[in-house]
């Protein structure tokens, strides 16, 4: 399997409310997540040492930072594991973009290298690990769109309709600690019961701060606006719109791209996905 590409999925957050702060300084939100047939890669081979190398990581990040990184040597250590692993990280989802391709590629990182190392942990197991390292990476780990509460970590399943999605990215980095240190984001939400969940009370409250930040955001949910309701997806800075047909989006994809695309914003099409593209993969491999 070391030749294999092992998918990272992208995410959206469908919706997010912030029901408030507790005192560390953690959000507690409520979030609905599910994936795309979109991400980022990687390649492992298993090495017959410990070490543990990784190339592909950004250029802006350091690679001992790196959340790839740092999930191989922490999933080594809690396993007791002797064997090491040549990592190549290839990233298509943008950092800052609210993909959540950081937590993503962390995931498939504890989940590959679990199957790899033959170390049968668990997913409790692999998801404990990888909450260590973020709060978004028991989902990518689970691999199942969810109704989350707490910081992230308390999931449970949904199934939902597995519309076509249009993302939209502008050419900035939001910062998520900046959006949720923000004296004006809103933090007392009421909560909401998973059996109530409706889709015209999907919102993102972090939206009216982003936007007043950063203008491209706006700018993005404007374009996208103009052919079907704009949202975005976690602190940002993607912007998406659902679209039922997939020849609609299409059409749409072509206009933006034609008339609408800001300077060095990426734009792409992909499918909402209740079954994680990592999982899917993980189940061809037996």
């Amino acid at each position: 399997m070391s030749d294999q590409l092992w998918p990272a999925p992208a995410k959206l957050n469908l919706l997010l409310h912030i029901t408030g702060q507790r005192e560390d300084g953690y959000h507690t939100l409520q979030t609905v997540f599910q994936f795309l047939n979109y991400g980022d890669t990687l390649q492992i081979s298993v090495a017959n040492h410990a070490t543990i190398t990784l190339t592909g990581s950004p250029d802006s990040v350091v690679m001992t930072d790196d959340l790839v990184y740092r999930a191989a040597h922490l999933l080594q250590r809690s396993a007791h594991c002797i064997l090491g692993a040549d990592i190549q990280l290839q990233k298509k989802i943008p950092l800052g973009a609210g993909l959540g391709g950081g937590s993503s590629d962390a995931a498939t990182c504890l989940v590959a290298l679990n199957y790899l190392w033959k170390l049968n942990l668990t997913t409790l197991q692999l998801a404990e690990i990888g909450l260590q390292l973020g709060a978004d990476v028991p989902v990518f780990i689970h691999g199942h769109a969810a109704f989350a509460e707490g910081v992230g970590e308390k999931l449970s399943a949904i199934s939902l309709d597995e519309p076509w999605f249009l993302v939209l990215i502008p050419a900035v980095e939001v910062s998520t600690r900046e959006i949720f240190s923000h004296p004006q984001l809103t933090r007392a939400c009421s909560a909401f019961k998973i059996c109530d969940l409706s889709q015209q009370q999907w919102d993102n409250v972090c939206t009216p701060v982003v936007v007043d930040l950063y203008p491209e955001v706006a700018q993005a949910i404007e374009i996208i606006g103009k052919f079907s309701p704009a949202k975005m997806s976690g602190t940002g800075a993607s912007v998406f719109a659902r679209f039922d047909r997939k020849v609609e989006a299409e059409q749409a994809l072509r206009e933006i791209s034609l008339q609408y695309l800001p300077e060095n914003a990426k734009l792409f099409l992909a499918q909402g996905l209740n079954v994680s593209p990592l999982h899917a993969f993980l189940n061809k491999c037996g």
